[in-house]
């Protein structure tokens, strides 16, 4: 899909989870669970063993029902790499301007990570579709509101510190969307492959994006 396709899907959702695990045995599983919960966009990080082989799988079990990027990319030959195994966006914990070059190359959304005010500028002027505000715990939502201030023009998606009762106040900070990790993505669900727990939790997270736009 083209990449304003696939940033619409991202901001409508209002989540992005971050699939981090040890293994990428039941991965595809774990997808399937969050699509199944009302989470439309999902990460795989290649901190995860043969990440490559988890993003194929996952495309071809979900096709287009859930938007599929990868996470943790670091230089532009990963960037590639994920985009021909399926990746529709790529994620970054850096400002990388390499990656954000391949991936406006390819028409892939990407989302560099950033902290401070001079480095979300600078991701967002080399071509950031959103810039990821990480670590997010670090300031919490009064941060995000602080930075916001003087670049409301900038799309800023929290990672770090986002659970169920943190959500809300990034959405009221101004995030256009939120990354979430192992407060979604359990480790001990993962492990135990308690695909239930993992889609009730997307539920939660999905209802707390709907109930916030609701009423804002």
């Amino acid at each position: 899909m083209s990449r304003e396709t696939t940033l619409r899907r991202i901001l409508d959702g209002g989540i992005v989870a971050v699939v981090r695990a040890e293994s990428g045995e039941a991965l595809v599983k774990v997808v399937e669970a969050l699509a199944d919960g009302g989470v439309t966009a999902a990460e795989i990080t290649f901190t995860v063993p043969d990440a490559l082989d988890v993003i194929r799988d996952a495309r071809r079990a979900l096709g287009d029902a859930l938007v599929l990027g990868a996470g943790t990319v670091l230089d532009p030959e990963t960037a590639r790499a994920a985009i021909l195994a399926g990746a529709e966006y790529v994620v970054s914990p850096v400002v990388s301007l390499d990656v954000i070059r391949l991936c406006r190359r390819y028409d892939k959304a990407v989302m560099p990570g950033a902290f401070t005010p001079t480095e979300i500028l600078s991701a967002w002027e080399a071509g950031a579709d959103v810039v990821k505000v990480f670590p997010a715990d670090v300031g919490g939502p009064p941060y995000l509101k602080a930075v916001r201030g003087p670049l409301p023009q900038i799309r800023l998606m929290p990672t770090g510190g986002v659970d169920l009762t943190t959500a809300a106040a990034f959405l009221k900070a101004g995030a256009c969307c939120l990354g979430v990790g192992g407060t979604l993505v359990e480790p001990r669900a993962v492990a135990a492959g308690d695909f239930a727990r993992i889609r009730e939790l997307a539920a939660k997270f999905a209802a707390i994006v709907r109930e916030f736009r609701s009423t804002s």
